[in-house]
């Protein structure tokens, strides 16, 4: 049967030898219940009266707490004060707190992982005062100095990790280390604990208990404790799993490899896809962990191409499931109800790849839901019919074109030129901005940050069009959603 070793004082008086319990070699859960019950000696003088012994902490009320506070709590106040700050369908913002408005609408996932960041750093900082938080973080002494607090915090930790090697390792510690080295790292660790309940609070006692107590432990259980090595590969390891299931479930990167999108998305691009929009797919599957179908009208998705899944593609959504479609000169035409727009005036563009390097035609706002985004009629693309449709939108898919009316091999097309949709399994997420750019004369800068839904931006050849722009964006109507077909 294995017991808590007598102390010295007792083997004097004839007892056993503290190093031996019924005369084999103490076990590691004398040095056990020594870490949990250090501070309690009775011989110790000055020490923390009973009422204010430590007191019992749950496994399961420590998980309650870590996931409540830092895991439900920040995420559910990040997304109030996303919804609190996005701006009320078909509304124009304006000033500061329109531009905030703005940005939260047209960034949501960066501004929800910042917001999740403050609300962590803002919870942190009152870590100790929040329910259940003695089960995570034992209670810190009111007398503690400031400067001390961290130690202290580090003290804790010390012995919680000496308690868990001892109480995993308990064979091996018996094993390899002798009664004496156990006796010596059980009266450092009691050391540790008392200089933390002392009464009053001896500053430079502690410090010296601290690194005894650290100095044992390295030395001891040294074998049994994390190298740097584990923890460095740990980490790296960690940090792995996360961008995976990041990249899995929350946010992906794309890069723009034509012009379909131009003005909006310009060739080159590289931009970042919230994949947590309409749903976060399960990977190797078609399913999703909860279904945010379908995207809203005016939204720009990534998807799979429909006739080559292999291939991903990049568009605006124009029609959903229900609705007629119809397109005259490239201008959509949903349920009978031409979706309105303003022409800001003429502009070019180069692409040298295509056998048109000079691209000139129209440049036009368009207000479709809530979004406003710029389109472009190229007049050199004079394949397109003047008339196209009616395409019927079936219940479990969208129908998308490209902001480069002329130029993009969207659901007008496909399928032999009879027209297609997509399917809501084929969606990969919802686009958000532009992070990096990279033309043919090596980094455009005027890209970094460009949007891809909220508030559009005029490329930098059209800056003589902004008096236009801005007075067609202050001209938006009141009405920019169809009625049933």
């Amino acid at each position: 049967m294995k017991t808590e070793e007598p102390r010295p004082s007792a083997a004097r008086d004839g007892s056993q030898d503290p190093a031996r319990t019924n005369g084999v070699p103490a076990s590691a859960d004398s040095l056990v219940t020594a870490v949990a019950s250090a501070g309690d000696d009775k011989n110790a003088d000055a020490l923390v009266p009973p009422d204010a012994a430590q007191p019992k902490r749950s496994r399961i009320l420590k998980v309650l707490y870590w996931v409540s506070w830092f895991g439900l709590l920040p995420i559910v106040l990040a997304s109030l004060a996303i919804w609190a700050l996005s701006p009320s369908s078909g509304a124009e913002p304006s000033g500061a707190l329109g531009w905030i408005q703005s940005v939260v609408r047209s960034q949501p996932v960066p501004v929800g992982i910042v917001l999740f960041t403050v609300f962590e750093v803002a919870l942190w900082a009152v870590r100790h005062d929040l329910p259940f938080a003695r089960h995570a973080h034992p209670p810190l002494r009111s007398d503690l100095p400031p400067s001390m607090r961290g130690p202290f915090e580090r003290a804790q930790s010390l012995l919680d990790e000496a308690e868990m090697i001892l109480t995993t390792h308990e064979k091996a510690v018996v094993r390899d280390l002798t009664g004496k080295e156990r006796d010596k790292l059980r009266e450092d660790l009691r050391g540790l604990r008392d200089s933390m309940d002392r009464m009053p609070f001896d500053q430079a006692g502690f410090i010296d208990a601290l690194e005894r107590a650290d100095g044992a432990i390295d030395i001891r259980l040294r074998r049994w404790r994390k190298s740097e090595v584990r923890e460095y590969v740990e980490a790296i390891l960690m940090a792995v799993a996360v961008a995976f299931a990041l990249r899995a479930f929350v946010i992906e990167a794309f890069k723009i490899p034509s012009g379909s999108m131009i003005p909006t998305l310009m060739v080159g691009d590289h931009i970042f896809v919230n994949k947590f929009s309409y749903g976060p797919a399960i990977p190797f599957s078609h399913a999703r962990l909860w279904n945010g179908m379908p995207p809203s009208r005016g939204d720009v998705i990534v998807f799979a191409f429909p006739e080559h899944p292999e291939q991903d593609f990049i568009k605006r959504v124009v029609a959903i499931g229900g609705d007629k479609l119809e397109a005259r000169g490239g201008h959509p035409i949903i349920n009978g109800w031409e979706v309105p727009s303003c022409r800001v005036g003429t502009w070019a563009y180069s692409d040298y790849d295509s056998p048109i390097s000079r691209h000139a035609g129209d440049l036009y706002i368009e207000y479709l839901g809530t979004e406003s985004y710029l389109t472009f009629y190229d007049r050199a693309s004079g394949y397109f019919p003047d008339y196209q449709g009616p395409y019927f939108v079936k219940k479990d898919e969208v129908w998308v074109m490209g902001d480069n009316r002329n130029n993009s091999h969207d659901s007008r097309m496909w399928f032999g030129g009879q027209g297609g949709g997509v399917p809501f399994e084929n969606i990969r997420g919802r686009a958000l901005f532009v992070w990096l750019s990279v033309s043919d004369n090596g980094m455009d800068w005027s890209r970094e940050g460009a949007p891809v839904m909220g508030r559009p931006r005029l490329p930098p050849s059209a800056k003589e069009l902004e008096p236009q722009f801005e007075q067609c964006l202050k001209n938006r109507p009141r009405s920019s959603l169809p009625g049933s077909p």
